[in-house]
C-alpha cells in the first residue's frame, strides 16, 4: 500500500512512519524543506520524500499526481505547546487542509484519514464516546472540529472513504520536552524541584507506540468518521507524576499544587474506545510499562550525549 504522510516530522507522525515501514508500505512523507528530521533520521533512506508545504498546494499536486496514493493520514498541524489551543495560525490550517483534500481527490486518492482531538467534545461528559455531543472551547478544537465537518460532507459528496481518529493524551520516547511527561523526568533527572498543579486532573494516557497503531488500525479499517483513540482507562496527573517520581527515586521532588489550574482545564476526560477496539487493535503497554519504557529512553538520550539532563536531543 501507498500511504500519504504528512506531519512525519512530529511526535505522533514520525511513531506512525516507523509502523507503517515496518508492516511494508510504502510511505511518501510530504516535508517542506526547512523541516526537522531528528526524530525520522534513520527512516529517511526507507521513505519517499515530496518536498512542499501544505500552504501551497502547487508545491505538492504534480508529485501526488505522478504516484497517487492508496491512502492518505494527515496529521500536520501547528502543535507549539503553551501556544496552540489558541493560535491563530489554525485557521491556516483548516485552509491548507481542505486543500489537501481537493489534491487528494483530484487524483482519485479512495481512503483519507485526517486527525482529530478528543477537544472536540463536550468534555462536561467525562466518558467520551463518539456520539458525545461536541462543544469546542479553544480555537484549535473549532478548527479541527470544522474541518471534520466540511471533509465529511466533502468525502461524501464524492464517493470517498473518510475516517477521523480523535486524539486523547499521549506520551512516550521522542515528546516534546516542553510537555507534562518529559518536562517531569527532565526536572527529576537534573535534581531540581518540579513545580506542579495538584493533578486532580483526570486523563487518559496512551503509549505512543499504541496511538500510531491505532491510527494505523483505523486506517486498515472500514470504519469512517470519528474514532476515539485512547486506553479507556482514567488516571489523575498526580498518579502520574508520581509514577514517574517513583521510577526515577525522586518523588520529593515533585511539587504538587505549587502552581493553579489553568481556567476552565476539565476535571474528567477520558475515551470510550468501544469502536476502535472493534478493529481488533490492542494495546501493547499499559501506563506502568509505558511510562517504565519512555523513562528509559529519556535515560538513554542522556547518557549517550554524556548530560545528565536532556542530551542532545532536539524537539
Amino acid at each position: 500500500m501507498h500511504v500519504l504522510l504528512t506531519g512525519a516530522t512530529g511526535f505522533v507522525g514520525a511513531h506512525l512512519a516507523r509502523r507503517l515501514l515496518h508492516d511494508g508500505c510504502r510511505v511518501s512523507a510530504l516535508l517542506r524543506p526547512t523541516a526537522r528530521l531528528d526524530r525520522i533520521a534513520d527512516l529517511l533512506p526507507q521513505m519517499g520524500r515530496i518536498d512542499g508545504d501544505l500552504a501551497a498546494p502547487a508545491s505538492y499536486a504534480a508529485a501526488l499526481r505522478a504516484d497517487p496514493p492508496d491512502l492518505c493520514v494527515h496529521l500536520a498541524w501547528y502543535a507549539v505547546p503553551g501556544r496552540y489551543l489558541h493560535a491563530t495560525e489554525n485557521l491556516a490550517w483548516v485552509t491548507a487542509s481542505l486543500a489537501l483534500l481537493e489534491a487528494l481527490h483530484a487524483v482519485g486518492c479512495p481512503r483519507t484519514v485526517f486527525v482529530g482531538t478528543c477537544v472536540e467534545y463536550d468534555t462536561s461528559y467525562g466518558y467520551l464516546s463518539e456520539t458525545t455531543p461536541a462543544r469546542p472551547a479553544s480555537l484549535y478544537a473549532a478548527c479541527k472540529h470544522s474541518l471534520y465537518l466540511t471533509g465529511a460532507q466533502f468525502q461524501a459528496r464524492q464517493g470517498r472513504s473518510f475516517a477521523w481518529p480523535r486524539l486523547f493524551y499521549q506520551y512516550g520516547p521522542w515528546e516534546d520536552a516542553r510537555r507534562l511527561v518529559p518536562l517531569i523526568i527532565g526536572k527529576l533527572r537534573a535534581g531540581d524541584p518540579c513545580p506542579l498543579t495538584v493533578g486532580s486532573q483526570i486523563r487518559d494516557y496512551l503509549h505512543i507506540s499504541d496511538v500510531a497503531g491505532a491510527i494505523w488500525a483505523v486506517a486498515q479499517s472500514a470504519l469512517e468518521g470519528p474514532v476515539n483513540i485512547g486506553s479507556g482507562q482514567p488516571i489523575s496527573v498526580a498518579a502520574l507524576a508520581q509514577q514517574v517520581g517513583a521510577l526515577l527515586g525522586r518523588p520529593d521532588l515533585l511539587q504538587l499544587g505549587a502552581i493553579p489550574l489553568p481556567p476552565g482545564e476539565p476535571p474528567f476526560i477520558c475515551a470510550n474506545p468501544t469502536l476502535l477496539r472493534t478493529t481488533g487493535w490492542q494495546p501493547q503497554y499499559d501506563l506502568r510499562t509505558g511510562v517504565a519504557d519512555t523513562v528509559a529512553w529519556w535515560q538513554a538520550q542522556s547518557h549517550a550525549a554524556g548530560d545528565p539532563h536532556l542530551g542532545s536531543v532536539n524537539l
